[in-house]
């Protein structure tokens, strides 16, 4: 929903930003599933509303009330790529987007075992409102996947620039 804020800046001046939120209380996890032996990382693209296209993004999901972080990423893993993971760690929530909205998303790493037989045939089990396909890349040809996806005109998640960035130092 549009919410119009209104707040006293650091020069007391009386400010207004608009900003958008989830109804209720949502956070949000994504996740960096690796699969090995493989050395490969899931991905996701699926249309997005608001970009008006697709977008090729790390798996992730709201989460659900009762539910933790990693109870989430188990699912939403499960959900958009067919993959069950291990989950090796679960960062404290931050921001996405501060300047738009005040979701708090944890990142969420996972390890899936390639090798495993209920994982050799994984297909994606979406919601009804969903159309996910699922990509598998190597670590080392990450960079040329999102050149390929970018040509073709997918929208990609400033979190996978980030994690290209990381790769390279």
């Amino acid at each position: 929903m549009l919410k119009d804020l209104s707040f006293q800046d650091d020069r007391g001046r009386l400010r207004h930003w608009e900003a958008v939120d989830r109804d209720g209380e949502a956070s949000a996890v994504f996740i960096i599933a690796r699969i090995v032996p493989d050395d490969e990382i899931l991905f996701v693209r699926q249309f997005r509303p608001p970009t008006g296209r697709l977008m090729l993004e790390f798996p992730a999901g709201l989460i659900d009330p009762g539910e933790t972080p990693a109870e989430t990423a188990v699912r939403e893993l499960y959900e958009e790529t067919g993959y069950h993971g291990k989950v090796l760690s679960v960062s404290l929530p931050g921001y996405s987007s501060p300047g738009l909205t005040g979701e708090a998303i944890s990142l969420v790493t996972m390890e899936v075992d390639g090798d495993a037989p209920r994982n050799r045939n994984a297909t994606p089990h979406p919601e009804d409102s969903e159309c996910i396909e699922c990509f598998r890349v190597s670590r080392t040809h990450l960079a040329e996947f999102v050149k390929r996806q970018e040509s073709e005109g997918v929208g990609i998640d400033s979190k996978i620039y980030t994690m290209i960035v990381a790769l390279q130092l």
